[in-house]
């Protein structure tokens, strides 16, 4: 291969950056507002995700004696937490939200050395159903967004339901017309034109990004101290461990593009360096990270397998995440956009969960019902939270948020009719992981 000049380097590694931007600020987008951030809250959490995902990236890709995969991969923050975020935010405020990354994180680095042990607990159909689950319980939210956003007076309006409308007919055209890198930044392009016809429609105000300063300092601990709480702690940690199996599956899907064999201490210091991520992540006031396996794909698809690109990737995202402004224009994005937008990219976290579940042998009656049970509890526990209101609050924490619940359920039942599998090897678990995301990067 070529060597690559600086230039080429950086515009490669901005690639990726691009690749990878709309699932990064997505999260604090859909988070902020539904626990109650104002605008300058949110502007200033979007640019630290930014930085946040530069130095997790960073730390992912140089690596050390006892951190970091060392390979091409960029970090993010992940969809799965944003049902538990919200519930957690919603019911104790965003401090036990942080306090909760913060426990959550170091849970992973210990759980990190006993990786194998643990997978054996998450085959693919207790996977399979949380994935499915989240998928589902963000649904609503999606729908709301795109009708404007709950509480605002425009709720439902033409023009609110045209651009949800136009955002969504956009990302499946350029699907269906587009391969590769286009395809790639689809949500991007649609949200970019999306905001610019919303504009032209007079919906859209550059107030925000006029106020907002072209430079600003990190504030570690910016939205106050984090609190602890038992129950959110064990929230974020099980979405923390179905982040630890999915990246793992990204590791090795990526040592196989990369032509480089992964062993269990490679495995062990790339979950490392997520924990250790998740970590300094809440200090500058982030959420947790998971490996984008969409860079993946990019980076099958340019063949450009050199570390310096995603290093130069991860310089790019701490650079943005120190100007407000491009944080601000992030938030002039309508609601409605923003919803015409999530409606496929959760809808796709739903896909993932079926793709996961395409393994399990549904000719067994048992399979079925873990099925049936863990998604129809966690969606029932979700959709009428208001059956657990006579229960303490530390417990309705738990039993409200239909993810955690749902997971539960998919754990123990699978104990129930699936122990003898739960002993399989190691080695055909990691398998499945990596011909998984071997075929979601394709």
């Amino acid at each position: 291969m070529e060597k690559l000049n600086s230039w080429k380097v950086g515009t490669l590694g901005f690639q990726h950056v691009l690749a990878m931007y709309a699932g990064a600020v997505i999260v604090p987008l859909i988070v902020g507002p539904a626990i109650g951030l104002n605008a300058e809250q949110l502007a200033y959490l979007i640019s630290i995700d930014l930085f946040t995902c530069g130095i997790a990236t960073l730390l992912q890709v140089i690596g050390g004696k006892h951190f970091g995969i060392r390979l091409p991969v960029i970090l993010g923050c992940t969809f799965t937490a944003v049902g538990p975020m919200i519930a957690i935010g919603n019911m104790q405020g965003i401090t036990a939200i942080y306090g909760a990354i913060i426990a959550s994180g170091i849970i992973v680095m210990i759980l990190s050395q006993f990786m194998s042990k643990i997978m054996r607990f998450f085959p693919p159909i207790v996977t399979g159903s949380v994935v499915a689950i989240i998928g589902v319980s963000l649904i609503p939210v999606a729908m709301n967004n795109a009708a404007g956003g709950q509480g605002d007076p425009s709720f439902g309006s033409l023009e609110n339901l045209f651009l949800a409308t136009l955002t969504l007919v956009l990302i499946i055209v350029m699907n269906r017309f587009f391969k590769g890198y286009m395809r790639a930044i689809s949500v991007l392009l649609s949200l970019i034109a999306g905001t610019i016809v919303a504009y032209f429609m007079g919906i859209v105000s550059f107030a925000e990004v006029s106020n907002a300063s072209w430079f600003h300092l990190v504030q570690p601990f910016y939205f106050g101290f984090p609190t602890f709480n038992v129950s959110a702690i064990l929230t974020m940690t099980l979405v923390a461990i179905v982040s630890m199996i999915e990246s793992t599956g990204v590791f090795l899907a990526l040592g196989d593009v990369c032509e480089k064999k992964l062993d269990s201490k490679d495995i062990k210091k790339g979950l490392r360096a997520e924990g250790l991520a998740v970590v300094i992540g809440r200090i500058f006031n982030s959420f947790p990270y998971t490996s984008f396996s969409q860079n993946v794909g990019l980076v099958a698809l340019t063949k450009v397998k050199t570390r310096n690109v995603v290093i130069a990737a991860g310089v790019i995202l701490m650079i943005l995440g120190l100007l407000p402004k491009v944080a601000a224009l992030t938030t002039i994005i309508p609601m409605a956009v923003l919803g015409g937008a999530m409606i496929p990219m959760f809808g796709m976290v739903i896909s993932s969960g079926i793709r996961m579940l395409s393994s399990v042998d549904f000719s067994k009656n048992e399979n079925l019902l873990i099925v049936a049970c863990s998604i129809g509890i966690g969606l029932g526990s979700a959709v009428v939270p208001a059956i657990f209101g006579n229960l303490p609050e530390s417990v309705r924490l738990l039993v409200e948020n239909g993810i955690v619940v749902g997971s539960l359920t998919a754990i123990l039942l699978n104990l129930v009719f699936n122990y003898k599998e739960i002993n399989s090897s190691k080695s055909e678990q990691l398998e499945q992981l990596k011909n998984d995301h071997s075929m979601e990067i394709i």
